[in-house]
């Protein structure tokens, strides 16, 4: 693959955490970029936008599905749900899970698993490719305005729609932030926090804040929130 897969495990036991380390260490294509229980995974997946997420079923305080409904199904590309409990498997591909490891497993089932998860992602990239917007269909005032995606400087959350700012104007569309995410090229946009998408083209300056928090001042003078951890990915985006 071009780039190599961002893993997170979620588990509450140290010992299965521990196993799914060593096993992915073998895999040149991935990069584990850390490991929690499902209540500190909110944080790190929200900061981090993980490709793939090992994932338990039954932990407590939040489990596997609770927290899939907290951060949002659509922000995980691929998930493969980890458990000793077979009774959940069903509701497991009903979220669009790529996998359902059950335990115990040997290397040659989760060996399994890997090619499953590459070949959903590569599937998943070329379709992106494939479908890139290059026009958003806006409706305002009785008429129907298109906009050229390149001349969108950025998009916030509002609720169940997305408001697309051009200049000194926005106008309000009714599709999700994850829904734009994915049909934007992301070559040239970049999700800074889970309310907010921006334009790299239309980007000026990064301003440090305290703590290692940053925001992004756009050309046009407005200024957006980023959320902590995603400033070298940016940074590593702009240098292309």
């Amino acid at each position: 693959m071009a780039r190599r897969i961002r893993t997170l495990i979620v588990d509450d036991e140290p010992i299965a955490r521990r196993t799914l380390r060593l096993l992915l260490a073998g895999d040149p294509d991935i990069e584990l970029i850390g490991e929690c229980d499902g209540v500190e995974a909110v944080a790190l997946i929200e900061n981090s936008h993980p490709d793939l997420l090992f994932l338990d079923v039954q932990m407590p305080e939040l489990d596997g599905f609770q927290l899939l409904e907290r951060v949002g199904i659509e922000t995980v590309p691929s998930v493969v749900f980890v458990t000793a409990y077979g009774q959940h498997a069903l509701r497991a591909f009903e979220v669009d899970a790529v996998d359902y490891l059950l335990k115990p497993f040997d290397d040659e089932r989760f060996a399994t698993t890997l090619r499953r998860v590459k070949s959903s992602l590569a599937q998943s990239a070329a379709r992106a490719t494939q479908c890139h917007l290059r026009r958003l269909v806006i409706r305002t005032a009785g008429r129907v305005l298109l906009v050229k995606v390149q001349d969108v400087d950025w998009i916030e959350a509002a609720d169940y729609y997305a408001r697309v700012h051009v200049g000194t104007k926005g106008y309000l569309i009714r599709q999700t932030m994850a829904e734009l995410e994915r049909s934007l090229d992301p070559a040239m946009f970049f999700r800074l926090h889970r309310s907010s998408i921006v334009n790299l083209d239309k980007i000026r300056e990064l301003v440090p804040h305290f703590k290692g928090e940053y925001s992004v001042v756009l050309h046009s003078g407005a200024s957006l929130r980023m959320t902590r951890g995603r400033f070298e990915e940016l940074q590593r985006r702009l240098a292309t």
